[in-house]
């Protein structure tokens, strides 16, 4: 799930302070893909929340909680309303529910304090698979970086309670359009030193697919919803169900015939596990 920060010209959210930090550039090896011609791999791009790290559970309780103190309850079809959407999105959209709302940037502090907090207090479990791709791909030499919509707190928080770190993040703080804008994965790319059409961009909710595929990354969608139709060069239901040859093949892709299947991309027989 991802959330951004909407207020002023990060994501159209009320602006929660924090500096915009750039990242250094990594200048990362140039890996060859599966076969010879085939286009190389650059950098891998890893969303956040749903993706990299199952943070719904406690985005539901930050929540909750933020609705019960203005005097309205919150059920699972209010919390998958938000799923993808920028926190100017959701915090008019809490807002609108409440008996007694508070003002769109009070909310949105609870919201980030509120989570953060959270975060730091009980943890964040990694998704399924998550950190053994990221260890594949560290380990293989490959630049990777962080795009996540979060407040820079919260990002923090959740790679403390992982023990990961990146050598580029971008979060809702480093740029002026957020999720479903490109650009934050034009930021990212270009601070790895890598093409756009050279990255593997690794997401799970609508507006991030949008954003990665509108940058022009070859998108994998482990979808959290229903993913945009005909944007994701593959779609897998968990992370399981990719690795580096995975990656490899997305972005050198199948005779260019999107969107492909674990089969298209190496020839397995339907029923075939990649690992």
């Amino acid at each position: 799930m991802t959330r951004m920060p909407d207020y002023g010209p990060a994501s159209g959210r009320p602006v929660v302070a924090g500096p915009v930090v750039a990242g250094p550039v990594v200048a990362g090896p140039v890996v060859a893909g599966p076969a010879d011609g085939a286009v190389a791999l650059q950098a891998v791009l890893f969303d956040m929340d749903g993706l990299l790290v199952n943070s719904e559970p406690l985005w539901f309780e930050a929540e909750a909680a933020i609705m019960a103190r203005m005097g309205s309850p919150w059920g699972v079809a209010d919390q998958e309303h938000l799923i993808g959407g920028s926190l100017l999105r959701s915090t008019a959209y809490m807002q609108s529910k409440a008996v007694h709302p508070a003002p769109q940037e009070v909310i949105a502090r609870w919201l980030v304090e509120g989570m953060a907090d959270l975060v730091r207090a009980r943890g964040v479990p990694p998704m399924p698979g998550a950190a053994e791709l990221l260890a594949e791909i560290a380990a293989a030499g490959i630049p990777h970086a962080l795009v996540t919509s979060a407040e820079r707190e919260i990002m923090e928080a959740a790679l403390d309670a992982i023990g990961v770190r990146f050598p580029v993040t971008v979060c809702a703080a480093d740029v002026v359009r957020g999720k479903p804008d490109p650009e934050p994965y034009l930021r990212a790319a270009a601070l790895l030193g890598a093409e756009p059409g050279r990255c593997v961009a690794l997401e799970d909710s609508p507006s991030g697919i949008t954003s990665a595929h509108a940058a022009g990354c070859a998108v994998i969608a482990v979808p959290s919803v229903a993913p945009p139709p005909g944007l994701a060069r593959l779609t897998v239901p968990s992370l399981r169900d990719v690795d580096l040859a995975v990656v490899h093949g997305v972005v050198a892709g199948p005779d260019g015939r999107w969107p492909m299947t674990k089969e298209s991309l190496f020839g397995h027989n339907p029923g075939t596990t990649l690992r």
